[in-house]
């Protein structure tokens, strides 16, 4: 299990949820069932534990324990699994965002930039929009919204007008493709970080994943009970963006709404100042804990 996924700051994660040992939990990033595991360790035998994961792989990893419940299902659809299976209302709720050390790992499934395959992207294997359907389809005024939006690079109007002028020739199909047909545009010495961001952008759009975001965060103010907590760590500015002004204003953008009286209309309150973010030592252990933000709100 651990050989599939290290799960970052997992003890500041399972402190966070304040774990009552006859309480109802979803962990909604499965994965490796890191987290899983150690939620299940401090449950009681009434407790209850739902763990959503849209990645066929993570079914290998799920533990026999008759007080857990393995949802193959994007998060996105988080109230109408816990109505479906009477888990409402939940006590804590767990997302560890971004990609799994595994999916990473796997070359066939093209979320690395350190292998040559397919174009392809997917969390869900079952999906038909796959990064190479969007290198070789989408137009460029498209290209040039993603790029600039989800991958935030400086160059993307030119880099979308690169990849369409490039798959005029012949179809861009593979990672080592790609590479070839934006190669001039890839600052010298910055190769990794560069290719790191264009990858981001692509993987963003093939699993809509701004947008599951967002409904998950809508749905999890609706099936937490009050005074139950939201415990989400991110790994990149756009989906911390997020969080952080749903915890703290009750919406993605904009200013709080406020009541008659004045009062703030927002489901949670922040338990701590700011994001929480993973010690020296395990960054130095786990390279990934690098950049994870950790964000916990109680539900009002």
């Amino acid at each position: 299990m651990n050989n599939y996924h290290t799960p970052v700051m997992l003890q500041e994660c399972i402190a966070a949820l304040a774990i009552q040992p006859e309480g109802t939990y979803v962990d909604v990033t499965f994965g490796g069932g890191g987290h899983s595991k150690e939620i299940l360790n401090h449950l009681g035998e009434g407790g209850r534990l739902l763990a959503f994961d849209q990645d066929e792989d993570a079914k290998r990893n799920v533990p026999e324990d008759e007080r857990f419940t393995f949802v193959e299902q994007n998060f996105r659809y988080l109230k109408n699994y816990c109505r479906l299976y009477e888990a409402i209302p939940v006590n804590g709720i767990l997302a560890d965002l971004g990609v799994s050390s595994h999916q990473f790992d796997q070359a066939e499934r093209g979320f690395s930039v350190r292998f040559d395959a397919d174009l392809d992207m997917r969390m869900n294997q079952g999906s038909e929009l796959t990064a190479k359907k969007i290198i070789n389809s989408y137009s460029e005024e498209d290209l040039h919204r993603i790029f600039g939006m989800y991958g935030e690079l400086q160059n993307a109007k030119t880099l979308a007008k690169t990849v369409v002028t490039a798959r005029l020739n012949q179809p861009i199909g593979t990672i080592a493709e790609l590479k070839t047909a934006i190669q001039n545009l890839i600052p010298k010495g910055k190769e990794n970080k560069y290719l790191a961001q264009v990858f981001q952008a692509l993987r963003i759009e093939v699993n809509q994943e701004l947008e599951a975001l967002q409904d998950f965060l809508t749905q999890s103010a609706e099936v937490l009970v009050s005074g139950g907590r939201l415990v989400v760590m991110s790994y990149h500015s756009l989906e911390d963006r997020l969080v952080k002004n749903f915890i703290s204003k009750g919406k993605f953008r904009g200013e709080v709404e406020k009541d008659f009286y004045g009062n703030d209309q927002k489901p949670f309150d922040a338990v701590s100042r700011g994001a929480i973010t993973a010690s020296e030592e395990e960054i130095k252990n786990n390279n990934r804990a690098r950049s994870a933000k950790l964000r916990i709100a109680v539900k009002k």
